[in-house]
């Protein structure tokens, strides 16, 4: 089983070793959009490494997550949760939540 708490940390310390970016919580937004972006153009134009960069957004999402204290696995778990007892209806063609979980 994946460690996420360890590898988050991990990513923030490559961070650090590496020298880039721990503070500025706006680039990283951006960097992980574009990080995004990539994964689309990659898998848009069929090429092999759309895993990569998909890995590539994980990442910046880990070390985000690590610079803002947050316990990432802890809110997938969560928010997986919340979202397998949520209710939808289809309703004019479109999948409508119908009931929020209550926790």
């Amino acid at each position: 089983m994946i460690d996420l708490n360890k590898i988050q940390k991990d990513v923030y310390q490559n961070k650090l070793d590496k020298g880039f970016n721990v503070t500025d919580i706006n680039k990283e937004f951006c960097l992980t959009y574009g990080e995004m972006a990539e994964a689309y153009e990659a898998w848009r134009k069929k090429k092999d490494d759309v895993g990569e960069e998909i890995a590539d957004v994980v990442i910046y999402l880990l070390g985000l997550s690590e610079i803002l204290h947050i316990d990432l696995e802890k809110e997938i778990l969560r928010k997986i949760n919340k979202n397998k007892h949520r209710e939808y209806k289809v309703i004019d063609g479109v999948n409508t939540r119908v009931k929020e979980y209550e926790e």
